[in-house]
């Protein structure tokens, strides 16, 4: 798996949480502290991702951080 593939694989998983939760794109903004133009990019896969964007996306989504990397893709070494 490349950095593109990871991205958008996790970006699904964010979308998966943010829809199960009927939220929109500005009222998971809202729970947390990322712009929601930048929820959209990330769920696209189109930008990298610090790590405590992945805490405050986890807090917005009432999830545990590692519930956002639970997905299947595969890796090459």
């Amino acid at each position: 798996m490349d950095r593109i593939e990871f991205r958008i694989a996790f970006g699904k998983r964010i979308e998966k949480f943010r829809k199960e939760l009927g939220l929109s794109y500005r009222e998971l903004a809202q729970k947390c502290d990322v712009d929601h133009s930048n929820i959209s990019k990330i769920e696209k896969g189109e930008v990298d991702v610090r790590i405590s964007t992945i805490q405050e996306l986890a807090k917005g989504l009432q999830v545990h951080p590692k519930e956002l990397f639970d997905f299947e893709v595969g890796w090459k070494f």
